[in-house]
C-alpha cells in the first residue's frame, strides 16, 4: 500500500494523493510512503524514483544494520523500530532527496503514524520540509523505546523483590528471558546511536545542521536509553549472582545437614553391624543386659556428637 502527502503553497497539505499527482504540480515537498508493499510497488522505487539498486535492495533484504549511505540525488537510511508487543527489531528505510521523501518498511509502523498525525497538526506549514518529517520520524521512533525499557524494569523489580512468590527457578528463567529482551534492545540503541551520531557531524545533510538542536536531542535520548539499558544489565547480573550465591548458600545448608546426619549414624551403624554378626561365640550376646547398655552406648555416642557438632555452631 503507498501512501502519498505533498504540501504545496497553493494547495496546503493534501493527503492520499496518486504517484501521477505529484507531477501536476510544483510541490513545496512530498512524503510517500510504501507499508507492506507489494512486488509491482516495489519496482517503483526503480521505476518511477530511480533510487539506486544498492539502496533498493537494501530494502528487500530484512534486518539490516542501521546505516546511513549517500548517493548522487539522494541518502538513505536504515532505522530500526521496535515491536512493543513480541519485542522484536522492524525495519524502516528512508530515502530522503530534494524536497521528498520516501518511507519503506513491511510492518505498520506507528512510529510513521504517529509523525504523519504532529505534520497535520502543525502550525507554520512554511517550517515544514523533508528534513522535520525525518526528525519526526527518527524522534518517534527513539521515543517508543523509552515505555519498553520502563516495562522491562519494572519486571527486573518485581523479581528482586519476588512479590509474586516464585520459586528460583522460575525466578531465574524470568530473569534471563529479561536479559535476552535487554540484549535485543542493546543491539538496537547501540547502531541507532551511532547512525545519530554521523547525521550530526555529517557535511552532505544541509538541512541536519539548521535543526542541529532538534537532531541532538535524540542522540542525547539514545544515549539514556543506552545507560538504562546498560544500568539493567548490571542490576540482573547482580540478582542473578544474588540467587545463584543464595542457592550455593541453601545447596551447602542442606549438604551439611546431611553431613552431620550420616557422621553421627557412622559409629551407630558400626555397633549394630557389629552386633549383627551370627557368630556362636560373642559373649556379649549372653550378656542379660547386653542390649539395654548397647542402646544407652548408641544414645551417648549420638548425643555426644550432636552437641560436639552444636558448640562447633553447624546448627546456628
Amino acid at each position: 500500500m503507498i501512501h502519498v502527502t505533498a504540501y504545496s503553497n497553493t494547495k496546503g497539505l493534501q493527503k492520499d494523493l496518486t504517484l501521477e499527482q505529484l507531477s501536476d504540480l510544483d510541490w513545496n515537498w512530498y512524503w510517500v510512503d510504501f507499508e507492506a508493499p507489494t512486488e509491482d510497488e516495489v519496482k517503483l522505487l526503480d521505476s518511477y524514483f530511480h533510487f539506486h539498486p544498492l539502496a533498493i535492495e537494501d530494502c528487500l533484504h530484512e534486518l539490516q544494520r542501521p546505516k546511513l549511505d549517500y548517493y548522487d540525488d539522494h541518502t538513505f537510511f536504515v532505522l530500526h523500530s521496535v515491536n512493543h508487543e513480541e519485542l522484536e527489531r522492524e525495519e524502516i528505510d528512508i530515502f530522503l532527496g530534494e524536497c521528498a521523501i520516501v518511507t519503506f518498511h513491511k510492518e505498520p509502523a506507528p512510529s510513521l503514524d504517529i509523525a504523519e498525525r504532529l505534520l497535520k497538526r502543525s502550525k507554520d506549514m512554511s517550517k515544514v520540509d523533508e528534513y522535520f518529517i525525518l526528525y519526526q520520524i527518527l524522534d518517534k521512533v527513539v521515543d517508543n523505546y523509552f515505555p519498553i525499557v520502563y516495562e522491562i524494569e519494572d519486571h527486573i523489580n518485581e523479581i528482586e523483590t519476588n512479590t509474586k512468590n516464585l520459586s528460583m527457578e522460575k525466578l531465574l528463567d524470568e530473569l534471563f528471558d529479561r536479559r535476552s529482551e535487554l540484549l535485543t534492545l542493546r543491539q538496537t540503541v547501540h547502531p541507532m546511536r551511532d547512525l545519530l551520531y554521523r547525521v550530526l557531524n555529517t557535511h552532505h545533510l544541509e538541512g541536519v545542521h539548521d535543526r542541529r538542536e532538534y537532531f541532538a536531542d535524540i542522540h542525547d535520548h539514545l544515549i539514556k536509553v543506552a545507560d538504562i539499558i546498560a544500568s539493567n544489565r548490571e542490576m540482573t547480573q547482580d540478582i542473578r549472582d544474588s540467587y545463584l550465591s543464595l542457592n550455593s548458600h541453601q545447596t551447602n545448608r542442606t549438604m551439611q545437614i546431611l553431613t552431620v546426619i550420616s557422621v553421627i549414624f557412622m559409629p551407630l551403624t558400626f555397633i549394630v553391624g557389629v552386633y549383627g554378626m551370627n557368630f556362636q561365640h560373642m559373649p556379649e550376646l549372653e550378656t542379660q543386659y547386653g542390649y539395654l547398655v548397647v542402646w544407652i552406648i548408641m544414645i551417648g555416642v549420638a548425643t555426644g556428637m550432636f552437641m560436639w557438632f552444636k558448640s562447633k555452631g553447624w546448627f546456628d
